[in-house]
């Protein structure tokens, strides 16, 4: 049980890397044309989307990549909580 907890929270962890580092690519032109900013959007784009139809930008910062990765962490933190509770049954 434990290892599989290990399993989806690092999981979590490495998307939520990924979707910063897709954030970084957009400070540097061409960057998002590139192997490793196709594959990064690839992954984390149909995340995002949602998040980008309900909260709109704030002039020209895009904050829903903040508010995706917080629900994120919010999720990472739950399973925590369902794994401490399942395992202290």
């Amino acid at each position: 049980m434990v290892m599989l907890y290990n399993l989806l929270s690092t999981a979590l962890e490495l998307y939520i890397f990924a979707i910063i580092g897709y954030i970084l690519l957009s400070w540097f032109p061409g960057a998002r044309e590139s192997a490793i900013g196709q594959f990064l959007a690839k992954i984390c784009e149909p995340y995002l989307e949602p998040f980008r139809k309900v909260i709109p930008p704030l002039g020209f910062i895009d904050i829903s990549p903040i508010v995706a990765i917080l629900v994120l962490q919010f999720a990472r933190y739950g399973l925590a909580e369902l794994f401490r509770m399942l395992l202290s049954l």
